[in-house]
């Protein structure tokens, strides 16, 4: 993933194409590294801005996951974020968040209520309520994020550094948002 993460996405696909063919052949069509190769190749086409290929590999991921870890594994959730996630780019904030949430259920119910996957999903939930201009919930899930993170990672982790920033942002966006109503309420007077 060296060459994923130096931005160079079709050589990270070329090698990435390799292993899967591997994985395939010497561990079979239904095995978990199967799906996480699938699930890695989602990313990359993710990071392109590829979207329809991202879901069709991360569907692929998903598909095998629950096959053979169950419906309610961790790797299962983590699909699902990653589908949200792609949702969410596209801008198709219910089905984003309507994944968010099955990825939210697994966390909690597998790893518990205090574990940084579930600020995860916390986080990604707050984005589309922020995306909405639902800015209240915005900030109520950012908050337990941010009540999360703190816990698991420690006051100075850059996450929680990241998710002050991002209550900032709301905050300023929810006070503008009002700002904007007043004057519309004013121009109507």
């Amino acid at each position: 993933m060296v060459h994923y993460s130096k931005a160079n996405y079709e050589q990270a696909l070329e090698f990435l194409q390799k292993s899967l063919k591997i994985r395939i052949q010497t561990l079979g069509k239904e095995h978990p590294d199967v799906a996480t190769s699938y699930n890695n190749i989602g990313s990359v086409h993710d990071s392109k801005g590829n979207y329809e290929q991202a879901l069709e590999f991360y569907q692929k991921s998903l598909k095998i996951r629950i096959q053979v870890l169950g419906k309610e594994h961790p790797e299962v959730a983590s699909s699902y974020n990653n589908i949200g996630l792609v949702h969410d780019s596209k801008g198709n904030y219910e089905q984003a968040l309507e994944f968010y949430q099955k990825s939210l259920k697994i966390w909690i119910q597998t790893l518990g209520k205090e574990h940084p996957d579930v600020a995860t999903s916390y986080n990604n939930i707050s984005m589309v309520h922020y995306s909405k201009a639902n800015y209240e919930q915005a900030l109520e899930f950012y908050q337990k994020s941010l009540e999360i993170r703190i816990q698991t990672l420690g006051k100075e982790h850059p996450d929680v550094a990241s998710t002050y920033n991002n209550i900032d942002l709301v905050k300023k966006a929810k006070k503008k948002s009002e700002k904007s109503k007043d004057t519309c309420i004013l121009s109507f007077i």
